[in-house]
């Protein structure tokens, strides 16, 4: 009787996807370097007893004329399984070939084979940890160092109208923002939730994110998700959003949970965390944007309060091993991350606010990872956002002050943190608000801004200081210098100086001369100062008093 029942589920699967009901396309016969290849195959019927989801896998091996051949997880994008796909981002020039495997219930219905070429492009590729100079990063493809400037836009995908976020991409990418934080998953009754009273629930915008198919989707806690099931409308706008932040040479960094401990946003909670269902979640958030060169994973925002570190092993794990493309992973939790030595792991990510994360605090992370014999590029991905909550100080016996957290007292912070050797992840006001106020904003909350909004002109200025320079080869050298400013320094060659005091003195080896450019953090204004010649005193110092925050950059001349 057994052997019967599965001839006859053999049969019906053979009747429903024979050779002519299934059809496989490639998105081009010659595809770039860091684009994606796009493998379709159109299915007329699926017998309504399959989940297209779960219960259908297509994978593909991938192989290189004289390379070595890569596996790819496809997935579904259509709700009845009518379209499914592949995409595979090519790493090398020259001929690929691939086999391809459709399977229906643990049975193999229909094996496809194919071909393409892909030629060199200038695409810079996907971000790496720098082999040479491991706490710093370079792009694949292009070989340019990538200087991290981040901010957080959650709810980025909350916006009713799409272009509303396509925009607010645009914004960030002028002001010279070049990575974004942005959730897959998450859940709020309002902006209250973080003391953000102007950003609201309204019909522009929604913190109702939902991933899964859902009966009651602007329900807060009780959407009834089908965790078996995916809603392939809101997939395929973060595919449009993930378009869009590549042309603007922006990374996006993944983000599955945000706040997972509130109100519907975590459908799987402790008792099923890392399921087969939640396996599943992330390998199709993996199979579906790995193809795209401007990604990287954050298994979960603040993992710690909904989850145990047992629980992030597996999960980043299970990306590393499913990401053919190999993005960089990490997590973000707080002030500790315990999982400095783990495989998975590519870059070591921290919240610890105010002046708790700064340079003592990046300099500590750095000692701490040293200590386990692998060298990783450190980040305080939050430590306070522009406005955010009325008093600042990370401790009881830290300064408190009101209103402290301006645009330029975080970008001071920022300043400290980088010049340790780290780098860091900001957040917009959300005083400009969404759905009450000026609604013109939403900042960290969802990306968007207004030109009121000024905080990230000095982060780009930031960013274009040190881009002067070969920073990847500088060290923190602070005892090079007096009163407490900061220095990074290549000995001899080049120097970094943030001037924070009125005096400012560099000490300087032997010989050589030294063009000196002295830089305004706040309106990005450079002047160029007299040469140095290093056998003065074998020092420079700057010869007036200052009131305000400089910039000193020194370069000896050959």
């Amino acid at each position: 009787m057994k052997k019967l029942v599965a001839v006859l589920f053999t049969l019906v699967i053979v009747l429903v996807l024979n050779a002519q009901n299934i059809k496989m396309s490639l998105k081009n016969t010659v595809v770039e370097t860091f684009d994606y290849q796009e493998v379709r195959l159109n299915v007329s019927s699926l017998s309504k007893s399959v989940n297209p989801f779960s219960d259908v896998t297509l994978k593909a091996v991938f192989t290189p004329e004289n390379g070595q051949p890569v596996e790819v997880e496809g997935f579904c994008d259509e709700p009845s399984g009518k379209i499914y796909k592949i995409r595979f981002m090519p790493r090398q020039a020259g001929k690929y070939s691939f086999k391809a495997d459709f399977t229906v219930k643990g049975r193999q219905s229909k094996t496809y084979n194919g071909s393409f070429t892909a030629t060199a492009s200038k695409r810079n590729g996907p971000i790496r940890v720098d082999k040479e100079n491991p706490t710093h990063f370079v792009y694949e493809n292009s070989g340019k160092h990538y200087f991290w400037n981040s901010t957080t836009c959650y709810w980025l995908m909350g916006w009713t109208d799409e272009q509303v976020s396509l925009q607010a991409i645009d914004r960030l990418a002028s002001l010279g923002i070049n990575r974004i934080r942005v959730a897959i998953a998450g859940r709020s009754h309002g902006g209250e939730r973080w003391n953000e009273k102007y950003v609201k629930e309204c019909a522009q915008f929604s913190f109702m994110l939902n991933p899964w198919v859902a009966k009651n989707p602007q329900s807060l806690d009780e959407p009834q998700f089908d965790v078996t099931r995916f809603n392939l409308e809101y997939w395929q706008r973060f595919d449009r959003m993930l378009s869009r932040a590549r042309e603007k040479g922006i990374v996006v960094s993944v983000i599955f949970y945000v706040d997972g401990l509130d109100h519907a946003t975590d459908p799987f909670k402790k008792a099923n965390m890392g399921n087969e269902f939640e396996q599943m979640y992330y390998r199709y958030a993996v199979a579906r944007f790995s193809g795209f060169e401007n990604i990287m994973w954050d298994i979960a925002n603040e993992y710690h309060l909904f989850r145990s570190p047992e629980w992030a092993e597996k999960m980043g794990t299970l990306l590393k091993n499913s990401d053919h493309a190999n993005h960089l992973i990490s997590v973000h939790g707080s002030s500790d991350f315990p999982f400095r030595k783990s495989p998975w792991v590519d870059v070591v990510m921290y919240q610890s606010w105010d002046e708790c994360g700064g340079y003592s605090f990046m300099l500590d992370c750095f000692r701490q990872q040293a200590a386990t014999g692998r060298i990783l590029p450190q980040i305080n991905e939050e430590y306070g956002y522009e406005g955010h909550y009325s008093i600042w100080g990370c401790g009881p016996t830290a300064t408190k002050e009101p209103n402290a957290r301006s645009g330029y007292n975080r970008s001071q912070l920022a300043w400290e943190i980088c010049m340790a050797g780290g780098y860091q992840t900001t957040g917009e006001t959300a005083e400009f608000g969404t759905g009450a106020g000026e609604d013109t904003g939403g900042g960290w909350i969802n990306g968007r801004g207004n030109d009121k909004m000024t905080m990230l002109n000095y982060y780009r200025i930031m960013k274009n200081c040190f881009e002067q320079t070969e920073y990847w080869k500088l060290k923190p050298a602070s005892q090079l210098v007096n009163y407490g400013n900061l220095c990074l320094a290549n000995p001899g060659k080049e120097y970094l100086i943030y001037s924070r005091v009125q005096h400012c003195r560099l000490s300087l080896p032997g010989e050589g001369k030294y063009t000196v450019t002295m830089i305004n953090p706040r309106t990005g204004e450079q002047t160029q100062l007299p040469l140095c010649t290093a056998a003065d005193n074998f020092s420079w110092h700057y010869p007036k008093e200052m009131n305000e925050d400089w910039v000193f950059i020194l370069k000896r001349v050959e």
